[in-house]
């Protein structure tokens, strides 16, 4: 075995171990344990995480991670012992004190790859270790040795990169209607001729296959509400029909999701419907997501000659390495390791995206070998599209790519269609929206390097050619400086605005604060009041804001006439490179001329009469007390209305699925009110068909419902006791979810060192510097660990069997309070049911969401524990019907728990085969 004979230290909750190169392990406190790493680098594993264990934040030395993902980029590891040893047949360590050992075993593989012929992701290596040792990387001196230096240069990475191809306009699809029986051969197909026939599967599938059908008038398309439990094989059940109308009609299906864990699941399972690439070698299925989730090459480039520096320059050469292997460009969930960023403590990963909106589209040089338009591409001429709720909405309001505005969409987790429309339909003008608009306008006030230099170089050629264009520009750059410049927060603070946003968000802030009623109990939180009763000075200063604002608006308006102008009567000079690279200006152009209208719109409105369809408010945006964004907000009152106006009426069909559509009222007749008004149907005069097909798992002999009535709310030592006892008595495999990241920092800290040395590992979001997927990942792999969380982890989060064999909520998680919410409940007031019913439906969707974490398979079974002395009855009908509830103390429940762990090792251990 090849063992790499340096130092090696590991510190987890549990304590601190050293190991020496001579292969002597020993136990050290933690002041030793930092006097050691700090004089002699060691290898460790996931430095800012045992930097965080350590309480040494300065943590360096040679992590085994920053190894891995040279050695093998876009390759899948946990970043745990467990997960590193598994990734490269090494023995898994059998506790904390040989994690060391395992380091060096892990090092001493790695580099054994490299020095031999086999090694797939040799190309290229030894280009970026030349680049990395002038960067002092601290592997670049043992990677020295065992990288030959090949025969012929390597090619850049940017020259390697494949092209994308053009591809004519795809011509309409077919007009086809899919009958049952067709339906239902193809789920046949797909699950497999020896898989159990599920009825309710099939009748899903059934109602589902309508929904591809013609539409019959304009603006009115079939739009199926399909309530499916967990189990029904709901994925297989809509691809069956999508698969079917897709080959058929030559049309592309999309579906749509909210979390990248369902679309990473429906691209493996799409996989039984589609091949992995066509004859001609095309894509039949293509995953798409926002700009934002994609490498950007310019970025990247920037970022190689000398955009990073220091332990950021470190990380663009690693991602470079990526990128050449990466399948599809995708660094936000895709194949791009989600770990790698944070070990660089740093937001490096985003800056290496397009997260302003600086693209010049084909005037990058590196245009056609883009990821972003390659997926965009891929995508036209696909059978399925995988995308997101935004990204269908987007595309669907701004218009401008045809190809992501399809006919036939399923909404998979639809619960979250509402949520994305709010979200997407929204107004911010905040001062971090300003500042970017600024720096998309003028460029950075910092630095003039690469195409972030404004407006005025990106369309230089454009200004000297046409000087009307020419004279826009100068006018809109001119306008811009009356935005928010570097340093506005702190100005505010100081009471120094500079500019009228300046000022009118120094009023915002002294508004929010003059009518804060928390008393400082919000200090974690940030704050708000409502956009009303403002005073005339106020009124004012919004009302220069708005003037600045459309002087603004108006060059840019001109500026785009003048694009517009140049494509219709094209000079000379002007080829097809340079007519892409103008349409993509004018798309850019576009949406910022409508978020300014939209911010124009908003300030119009403040001192005057409220409009019923929107909500407004003043907020500060806090975090850990420190203020990081000052704005006014507006939202739609029901922002299914524009969702209906631009995603329903130009579509045929739609489905909207969840296994938490519906409400669980109790009373059949109400439980599809709500989903109903959140479809969007109502605001375009349909009805739509409403399916109702229940999970197939026994959940009376699955899974028990305990309400633990002891625990005081409030009580942080007693809570911490509760989840502490809980936890040791599942032996792990909890998702703890707290309604507070506050109450969750506050329970970790009082656990996870004394859970650690029983041998049950605890991690937390907010806690552990680990990005959310990575988490689960490790919480998946390991039976033994548990997990604490918040929102993000109460829905899409998928660990069948036994990791997750306890779900324990902290409290009833109640709606939080704000200014929207409370709109939105007053609305609701005149309904049947009221306010209380209205925010009773938030509770049971959350209630049921958090349940599903739980049983997600047949073999599945455990606890759902609620730590609440007073839970409604009325929210019980949340969960599953025929699951068991009872009302019980911590030791009561604490027993059940326990035994039900010993009854299922038992089971689990009569299932063995003998030895």
């Amino acid at each position: 075995m090849d063992v790499l004979a340096l130092p090696a230290f590991h510190a987890s909750h549990a304590g601190s171990w050293l190991r020496d190169a001579a292969g002597t392990t020993r136990t050290v406190g933690k002041g030793e344990a930092v006097t050691a790493v700090a004089d002699t680098p060691h290898l460790i594993l996931n430095a800012p995480l045992v930097a965080t264990r350590l309480g040494y934040p300065d943590l360096s030395g040679l992590d085994v991670l920053e190894l891995f993902a040279f050695v093998h980029p876009a390759r899948f590891v946990v970043p745990t012992a467990k997960g590193l040893a598994y990734a490269l047949g090494l023995e898994e360590p059998g506790d904390d004190a040989q994690v060391p050992r395992l380091l060096q075993e892990a090092a001493g593989t790695l580099l054994a790859t490299c020095a031999t012929p086999e090694w797939a992701e040799r190309e290229g290596a030894w280009s970026a270790l030349q680049s990395l040792t002038r960067l002092r990387w601290t592997w670049a001196a043992p990677l020295t040795n065992r990288i030959a230096r090949p025969e012929h240069a390597e090619r850049w990475l940017f020259a390697k990169l494949p092209e994308w191809d053009d591809a004519g306009e795809q011509p309409q699809p077919k007009q086809v209607t899919i009958d049952e029986a067709e339906t239902l051969t193809r789920l046949q197909r797909l699950t497999g001729a020896s898989a159990e026939q599920r009825t309710s599967q099939r009748d899903y599938a059934m109602r589902a296959a309508g929904a591809f059908s013609p539409r019959r008038k304009p603006g009115e398309p079939h739009l199926l509400l399909a309530q499916a439990g967990t189990g029904i094989g709901k994925t297989l059940g809509y691809l069956a029909p999508a698969s079917l109308w897709s080959e058929l009609s030559g049309g592309t299906v999309w579906v749509s999701t909210f979390t990248k864990a369902l679309q990473r699941q429906l691209r493996q399972e799409s996989r039984r419907a589609w091949p992995e690439r066509r004859a001609d070698g095309s894509q039949p299925v293509v995953v798409r997501k926002g700009r934002e989730n994609y490498l950007c090459l310019l970025n990247l480039e920037d970022a190689l000659q000398g955009g990073f520096a220091g332990r950021a320059a470190i990380l663009a050469h690693l991602v470079a390495r990526w990128a050449a292997y990466t399948q599809d460009g995708d660094m936000i969930g895709g194949d791009l390791p989600g770990w790698l960023g944070t070990l660089f403590r740093q937001r490096g990963i985003t800056a290496l995206t397009d997260r302003r909106g600086e693209c010049v589209y084909a005037g990058c040089p590196h245009y056609r070998k883009c990821f972003i338009e390659r997926s965009s591409r891929a995508s036209a001429g696909a059978d399925l599209v995988i995308g997101n709720h935004a990204l269908v909405m987007v595309n669907a309001a701004r218009g401008r790519d045809h190809a992501a505005r399809p006919t036939r969409i399923v909404f998979d987790e639809g619960h979250h269609v509402f949520d994305a429309a709010d979200s997407t339909f929204a107004a911010a003008l905040t001062g971090a929206e300003t500042i970017e608009l600024r720096r998309w306008v003028i460029g950075p006030e910092k630095t003039s390097r690469g195409r972030r230099r404004g407006l005025s170089a990106r369309l230089a050629d454009v200004a000297s050619y046409d000087e009307a264009g020419g004279r826009a520009i100068s006018a809109a750059v001119a306008a811009a400086e009356a935005l928010p410049s570097d340093g506005w927060l702190q100005r505010l603070v100081e009471g120094t605005p500079h500019g009228p946003l300046e000022e009118l968000l120094a009023a915002v802030r002294a508004t929010v604060y003059a009518r804060d009623e928390s008393g400082g109990t919000e200090a974690g939180y940030g704050l708000e009041t409502e956009a009303a009763g403002l005073e005339g000075p106020f009124v004012q200063l919004a009302q220069s804001a708005r003037a600045a604002i459309a002087e603004l608006r108006q060059p840019l308006i001109r500026i785009g006439t003048r694009l517009e102008a140049m494509l219709e009567e094209p000079p000379d000079w002007l080829d097809g490179q340079g007519r892409q690279r103008i349409e993509g200006a004018r798309h850019s152009l576009s949406w910022r001329v409508d978020l300014l209208a939209g911010w124009e719109a908003l300030l119009e409105r403040l001192g005057g009469p409220a409009d019923p369809e929107f909500v407004d408010w003043l907020a500060i945006d806090r975090s850990e007390a420190r203020e990081f964004d000052i704005g006014i907000h507006r939202r739609w009152l029901d922002p299914m209305k524009p969702f209906a106006r631009t995603v329903l009426e130009p579509a045929h069909g739609v489905v909207m699925t969840s296994a938490t559509l519906a409400d669980r009222t109790g009373c059949e007749d109400e439980d599809w009110r709500l989903a109903v008004s959140r479809s969007g149907a109502p605001h375009i005069g349909i009805t739509p068909q409403m399916s109702q097909h229940e999970s197939p798992f026994d959940y009376a002999g699955q899974a028990e419902v305990l309400i633990v009535t002891d625990v005081p709310r409030g009580d942080i030592p007693a809570l911490s006791g509760a989840y502490g006892r809980l936890i040791e008595a599942s032996g792990g495999g909890v998702l703890g979810l707290f309604t507070a990241i506050r109450r969750l920092r506050a329970v970790h800290g009082r656990i996870a060192d004394r859970l650690a040395r029983g041998g049950l590992p605890l991690y937390a979001q907010h806690v552990d510097p680990i990005d959310t997927g990575t988490l689960v990942d490790i919480f998946r792999d390991d039976p033994a660990a548990s997990l604490l969380g918040t929102d993000a982890l109460r829905d899409g989060v998928d660990v069948p069997g036994r990791s997750l064999r306890l779900v324990v909520m902290e409290q009833v998680p109640w709606p939080r309070p704000t200014i929207l919410h409370r709109a939105r409940r007053l609305a609701a007031a005149t309904e049947k049911g009221g306010a209380a019913a209205y925010d009773d439906g938030i509770i049971r969707a959350r209630l049921a969401q958090a349940f599903g974490r739980l049983i997600r398979s047949k073999d599945d079974s455990g606890h759902f524990v609620v730590l609440s002395p007073a839970f409604p009855s009325r929210l019980l009908s949340a969960f599953p019907a025929g699951t068991p509830i009872r009302r019980a103390s911590l030791e009561e429940a604490l027993q059940r728990v326990a035994s039900h762990g010993q009854e299922r090792a038992m089971n689990e251990q009569a299932a063995l085969p003998p030895a």
